[in-house]
């Protein structure tokens, strides 16, 4: 399968020739698979320490006191050790010792990068996904490796908006806002749409030049991963490659 290659004024510069990855079944269930799996792998384990408020030396007095017969301190009456006394242990804490990551095979994470790449060719998939490519010429979009060398904020943005990628970066800046719940207090305050995604061969100053845009990513061919292809398990993320990536990906994941 033949696809045109861009220039970064958006003229064509030639053509190229999709690797067989592009082709890939599409497979949803092992994109979720591999997305679910990469992000419990970065769940930390907790839990309290299995001695929190069994420190003490609380009995019951046992019964025909006409007392209720909970632990109580040696020298008094309050309640201690239950889960209902204050500073007592807690009923059913959670326990280090639970498995929170999803396993996947090795064949099957790669088969499922394999399916996510293949899913950014399909339009209707990526229009389901939220993005705009109303002015994006193609999918998958090639573009010539002096992409991969902008280092400079002002000068990506001219180069999105000649390849029709700037109304998608300003739907992920505006669907930024504040989300709800306890999370907001605890470092993630802003719910973050996502953008377009950029694969290159190799990071020449395209990762200083894309940062400060709304949603985009950065990502060097070798480091793909189903999370940044598929984010929030649903494949069809709007994906530009450079020709060097493209060739890379050809020999990639197999």
């Amino acid at each position: 399968m033949k696809v045109n290659v861009y220039s970064i004024e958006s003229e064509v510069k030639g053509e190229i020739d999709l690797p067989a990855i592009f082709n890939e079944e599409f497979r949803p269930d092992l994109i979720k698979r591999a997305v679910i799996s990469s992000q419990t792998a970065r769940i930390q384990p907790w839990g309290p320490n299995p001695m929190a408020g069994k420190r003490t030396s609380a009995e019951s007095w046992g019964s025909g006191r006409g007392e209720a017969m909970v632990p109580r301190i040696k020298n008094g009456s309050r309640a201690a050790f239950i889960p209902n006394a204050v500073g007592g242990r807690k009923a059913h804490p959670p326990r280090p010792q639970k498995k929170y990551k999803e396993k996947i095979n090795i064949k099957e994470r790669r088969f499922a990068i394999r399916s996510a790449i293949a899913a950014t060719t399909n339009s209707e998939l990526v229009i389901n996904r939220g993005h705009k490519i109303e002015n994006v010429k193609q999918l998958p979009l090639i573009v010539e490796d002096e992409l991969s060398t902008i280092k400079k904020t002002k000068d990506t943005r001219e180069v999105f908006q000649k390849l029709g990628l700037y109304d998608d970066i300003e739907r992920a800046k505006k669907g930024r806002h504040i989300k709800a719940g306890k999370g907001k207090m605890r470092g993630r305050k802003y719910r973050n749409p996502k953008g377009p995604l950029i694969v290159v061969a190799k990071d020449k100053g395209i990762g200083l030049g894309g940062r400060n845009h709304a949603g985009v990513d950065v990502v060097s061919a070798r480091n793909l991963n189903a999370e940044l292809l598929a984010p929030g398990t649903q494949p069809g993320r709007l994906t530009i490659f450079t020709t060097s990536a493209v060739e890379q990906l050809g020999g990639l994941f197999q």
